[in-house]
């Protein structure tokens, strides 16, 4: 199979990036070369120069699409905002902060030439990152596929061309909690990895401190899995057969006057089972609270301003 785009879109969300717009927007042009693109640039609420970067840059090349968010939604909703606004028929998605590197759309653009309709973008190195975040990076990615039972390649990202059958699969997904890159292996279609080299950032900082990434992952894993709650109901199995095991111990240990009064004792096997209480309410009340956010039908997103794109039709 050879095919050619028609119009390749490619997405990338920003937030506080006043400083590599414009290297972005340049790359992506010398990357791209001939072909017929646009390049949707979604401002995440930013609060520092940003909009009036991505401005001008739309205003000297009208391929440059601006899709400027009311307020600061996150990553995944401002990712799906520009999604909603690309109009290709092949559509890349990528971070704009410079460490995927423009310059592999190419060869994933070689591989849908092929026939594929997902390519996904696999880390080979991932430059300027400490190796606290390497290894639990990895763990995550395996502990997610353990979990949920997707194949989701360990180093995979959001960087990834979707193919516009693929593409409106995914769009039809409604939940508010999105894991996208979970979300395209889920729909299925062939997919394909090609390896990269994550770069070190171009300007400012990360984005995502610990506790951020924590919340992510706890939200991935629950976004496709109801494993958490499993755990929880055997838990709560195991420690009331515990302690139906020690009715009887406790009695005959009290008639052969081996019985002690351990008030530390008492007082820490409370603890521990009040603790695995509130634990196991906590992983309930998370379920609870995303069918809480999932049943008001709130929009995803806000956008408070379009340079140079439409409103997608609904």
């Amino acid at each position: 199979m050879n095919r050619e785009p028609e119009l390749l879109s490619v997405v990338a969300p920003m937030y506080e990036e006043e400083d590599t717009v414009d290297p972005f927007t340049e790359r992506v042009a010398s990357a791209l070369g001939h072909l017929n693109y646009e390049l949707i640039l979604v401002n995440d609420g930013s609060k520092d120069g940003t909009r009036d970067a991505m401005a001008r840059a739309a205003e000297r090349d009208p391929r440059v699409k601006v899709v400027s968010l009311a307020r600061n939604f996150g990553h995944q909703p401002a990712l799906t905002a520009g999604l909603e606004h690309a109009r290709g028929d092949v559509i890349v998605m990528l971070d704009g902060d410079l460490q995927d590197p423009p310059e592999v759309i190419p060869q994933m653009l070689a591989k849908w030439r092929d026939g594929i309709d997902v390519v996904y973008a696999v880390r080979e190195q991932r430059l300027g990152e400490t190796a606290f975040k390497r290894v639990t990076a990895k763990g995550f990615y395996r502990t997610f596929r353990r979990l949920t039972g997707l194949n989701l390649a360990v180093e995979s990202g959001d960087f990834r061309l979707m193919d516009r059958r693929a593409l409106d699969a995914l769009l039809a997904m409604p939940e508010r909690n999105r894991f996208l890159r979970g979300m395209t292996v889920w729909i299925g279609f062939s997919q394909i990895a090609v390896p990269f080299v994550r770069q070190e950032r171009h300007a400012g900082v990360t984005k995502y401190p610990l506790r951020k990434m924590l919340r992510f992952s706890f939200d991935a894993i629950t976004s496709f899995s109801s494993r958490p709650l499993q755990w929880a109901t055997f838990l709560g199995f195991f420690f009331s057969i515990v302690a139906f095991l020690a009715i009887p111990l406790t009695v005959v240990a009290r008639y052969a006057n081996i019985f002690e009064r351990g008030v530390p004792t008492t007082i820490i096997i409370v603890l521990l089972l009040g603790g695995i209480q509130l634990i196991t309410l906590g992983i309930i009340g998370e379920y609870i609270g995303r069918i809480y956010e999932e049943v008001k039908h709130r929009p995803l997103y806000v956008v408070g301003e379009r340079i140079n794109v439409e409103e997608p039709s609904p």
